[in-house]
């Protein structure tokens, strides 16, 4: 009988939304595992098929989890407030809560349709008024703990959209959706001292479980530095301070430069010191239409202006240098003024070099008559040279020599720094949480009484922001005026909304206790389920989410709301999904290569005009999914034609969990074939009691390795071993009934609504979802193993161990598992495949 996986599906997914099957209740007799996925922002595009390899890698080890005896709680939700949302809603004139409700509907049957065991009583929206109401609870507490406070502060600012833009939607200095002019403006905003957590937010990495790129990223991103400040007189008679990590190479400061918005040029502009005032002004127009992070790219042309008639006077020798503005300080970083020692640091050298300013070494080891940028760039050991005192000593020791000087001057002291700077937290939009905060102009900023939470969004129709960038709730006066809940006079409501990290910063708490009234969640909530046991999601927010919502959940802790300091014990994060380029020349259909050489006589003139044509990107043939490219797959159409548990199979077949992988429908029809095949085998059982002495080996193997495997998430490798145990179930004629059952089991986490049917089909009665794992036999996994090289296109990439025995199908299928492998032919079509026993695999490519 042939499967009908559309029917089985569909049956599987009611039974366990009827049964409730994956809920989680607090329960002491288990052993508790939170896992957690990334909640996804519903979008109107819908999910494509890179969503499903987080959700679907988790889910794998949560029904392995519930198997082996634990108590599983795993979640879903929707991170819902937004841009994305508002601006649709502006473009085609409906209220943002209407777009938002359709598109979690979409998203949900979507994700219910991939068979994922999540929880949905805990089903969690950061638009719920129910939900957001604690979100500004605890801004609230964040409020009266002096962590939220409101400044003047500069911002990107999109001409056209008349919005405060984050430096990743300024692209070139335009707003990446209208393509205006971004100009630099200040503006009062709200803000959380992120900043004063800084300390325990590197050092508690030292606590948790995450993979190094994780805290890696985390610790470059606060940037802790230990160095000192110093104190620069100028010829205007104030005083510039700076901060240096290399106190030690004050001798080989030869020029200063303070950011374009630094106070003391208005303040020397207006004293009339500065002699070119207009290309001072002109240059500092230019550089507020630019983002910080174009100001700082490491690789743009340096550019400045000397500021005429005021000079930096170096403290340790008293010499005159010049002062200069430049576009990569920043006002918001240190002190936003540099001094800089050309000798030995990049920048400040490329800066040298095109104004002809002096660069002096002070650390020897590197020539000031062959200044090659590589030959000397941040020295950070050696012997100090030209630097009076601290001539002859290491780094180290005219560093603390330097700082005993600086005190003992009054020049300046030790001083540790950081590159994270405070959460700018308003945003000038409609559809995000309202800040509960009233302004009273006797009593300043008044939070609002907690019992009035939550404050509601008023119900509108105009979202398009101000004329000069307010928030639309600006214009609604009902709304905004008030009263003041301390002494009763006429009040102003706070119109800037919340960013969309706020809702995410502490959903992961809300889970345990949704429908809680009265607190964010139960104590003995928190208490049974924190911390998270295992949290996976993209690279891309493992810097400010991930930054964020550890520092909402330190807080909370501080406070007494929840009782672990840390919100996750474990981080993993996956590689994305790839899309193949109709662009490119590898991925044309082949009427169209054969007619783009005939026209351009070779490879090399198609492939450039190509790249002529579509720019650049036409040079890679794997790029990332985007509906510009129409290279997007929807996860429908893939279940719609192989069916849910083939596309699971197929996401954690394709490739290392933690990189990138090419998607490829063709190889798809693979894990279609393996599924059918294991679904055939349950029509030809073969007679027999438990596991057949000849079978041991390799049922003891596979339940170690896919157990091992899928706790390491490599998925790729414990499906190979499955396929492994298949093969060798089929040359001996079939599988007995313990036999099928066993791969029926292992494989239920991958595939589970087949493996649901067939083992009911088998007679059991009680669901496969909490039968328990399967136990191995140490002395029954040895056998005699040999070491084969795999090769692609003749060069080795990996070699690997395997059975002495192993035949063809199964010696590919373990290569094509391997890492190094996967990488090496991924989006590559596949030539030939050859396995010469006891020596190698060797597999051939195109592309």
């Amino acid at each position: 009988m042939k499967y009908d996986f559309k029917t089985v599906e569909a049956k599987w997914q009611k039974v366990w939304e009827d049964e409730d099957t994956f809920h989680a209740e607090i329960d002491h007799s288990k052993p508790k595992f939170y896992a957690l996925v990334e909640f996804p922002y519903p979008s109107a595009a819908g999910l494509h098929v890179g969503h499903p390899r987080s959700y679907t890698a988790l889910d794998i080890v949560a029904r392995k989890k519930r198997q082996c005896g634990y108590n599983v709680l795993y979640p879903m939700g929707w991170d819902a407030f937004g841009l994305p949302t508002e601006n649709y809603a502006l473009k085609n004139h409906i209220n943002p809560e209407i777009v938002t409700a359709q598109n979690v509907a979409r998203f949900k049957s979507q994700l219910k349709a991939l068979g994922l065991s999540f929880d949905w009583d805990r089903e969690i929206n950061t638009t719920d008024p129910e939900y957001y109401k604690w979100t500004q609870w605890i801004f609230i507490q964040l409020f009266k703990k002096g962590l939220a406070y409101k400044k003047e502060t500069t911002v990107n600012y999109c001409t056209g959209c008349k919005v405060v833009l984050a430096n990743e939607e300024v692209v070139n200095g335009v707003c990446e959706r209208c393509g205006s002019p971004v100009v630099q403006k200040n503006k009062s905003q709200w803000m959380l001292k992120i900043t004063a957590y800084a300390d325990r937010l590197i050092n508690d990495l030292d606590d948790v479980d995450y993979i190094d790129r994780v805290k890696t990223q985390q610790r470059n991103w606060i940037g802790r530095s230990h160095g000192a400040e110093i104190n620069f007189d100028t010829t205007a008679g104030d005083t510039l301070t700076v901060y240096t990590t290399r106190a030690d190479t004050l001798f080989g400061a030869t020029y200063m430069v303070i950011s374009p918005e630094h106070a003391f040029i208005k303040k020397w502009v207006d004293a009339g010191l500065i002699r070119n005032a207009d290309a001072v002004a002109a240059y500092q127009e230019e550089a507020a239409r630019k983002s910080d992070f174009e100001r700082t790219e490491l690789n743009k042309e340096k550019t400045g202006v000397v500021v005429e008639g005021v000079k930096g006077i170096n403290p340790v020798n008293g010499k005159e240098i010049p002062i200069f503005i430049s576009d990569y300080v920043l006002a918001t970083y240190g002190t936003g003024a540099i001094m800089a020692v050309p000798a030995h640091d990049t920048r400040d050298w490329e800066f040298a070099k095109k104004f002809g300013l002096p660069i002096i070494e002070v650390v020897k080891g590197n020539t000031p008559s062959d200044l090659d940028k590589e030959a000397f760039t941040d020295v950070a050991t050696g012997t100090l040279v030209n630097s009076d005192f601290l001539n002859g000593l290491s780094v180290e020791d005219a560093k603390n020599k330097m700082y005993a000087w600086l005190e003992e001057n009054g020049k300046g002291h030790k001083q540790v720094n950081f590159k994270l700077r405070d959460w700018v937290f308003s945003r000038q939009r409609y559809w995000g949480e309202p800040i509960p905060m009233v302004y009273c102009d006797k009593c300043g900023w008044v939070p609002l009484p907690e019992s009035e939470l939550p404050l509601r969004l008023p119900e509108i129709k105009d979202f398009e922001p101000g004329e000069n960038g307010e928030s639309p709730l600006a214009r609604h006066t009902e709304w905004v005026s008030t009263t003041c809940p301390c002494c009763g006079a006429p009040a102003k409501r706070e119109t800037d909304t919340m960013p969309q990290w706020a809702g995410s910063s502490w959903y992961f708490l809300r889970y345990c206790d949704p429908k809680n009234h009265d607190a964010i969640a139960s104590k003995e909530a928190l208490e049974y389920w924190s911390p998270v046991d295992w949290y996976n999601g993209g690279m891309e927010h493992t810097t400010l989410h991930l930054l964020y919502s550890r520092f909402w959940h330190k807080f909370l802790y501080d406070i007494g709301v929840v009782p672990t300091k840390e919100p996750y014990q474990k981080r993993t994060s996956h590689g994305m999904i790839l899309g193949l380029n109709p662009h490119a020349f590898e991925n044309q259909p082949d009427a169209e290569r054969k007619r783009l050489l005939a026209e351009y006589g070779d490879e090399k003139g198609a492939r450039k005009a190509l790249v002529e044509k579509y720019g650049e990107m036409a040079e890679h043939p794997i790029v990332k999914m985007s509906k510009s490219l129409g290279n997007v797959v929807n996860p429908d159409d893939v279940v719609n034609e192989y069916g849910a548990d083939t596309l699971r199979l197929y996401e954690m077949f394709i490739g290392d969990f933690e990189k990138a992988a090419p998607w490829n429908t063709s190889s798809i029809k693979g894990c279609k074939r393996f599924l059918d095949k294991i679904w055939s085998m349950s029509e030809k059982l073969v007679p027999g009691e438990g596991v057949r002495p000849e079978l041991e080996a390799v049922a003891n193997r596979t339940i170690k390795k896919v157990g091992e495997d899928i706790d390491a998430l490599k998925a790729n490798t414990a499906i190979a071993q499955l396929m492994i145990y298949v093969n060798a179930l089929s040359d001996q004629g079939g599988a007995t009934k313990a036999e099928y059952e066993l791969l029926l089991q292992l494989l239920n986490p991958f595939a589970p609504h087949m493996t649901e049917e067939l083992w009911q089909q088998l007679g059991h009665t009680e669901q496969l979802a909490y039968h328990a794992w399967p136990t191995y036999d140490e002395a029954k996994c040895v056998e005699q193993t040999i070491e084969i090289a795999v090769q692609v296109n003749g060069k080795v990439k990996a070699r690997i161990k395997v059975p002495a025995a192993i035949e063809n199908a199964d010696a590919i299928a373990a290569a094509k598992a391997e890492p190094a492998v996967a990488e090496a032919i991924a989006g590559k079509t596949i030539a030939k495949e050859i396995y010469v026993k006891g020596k190698l695999v060797n597999i051939a490519v195109k592309g």
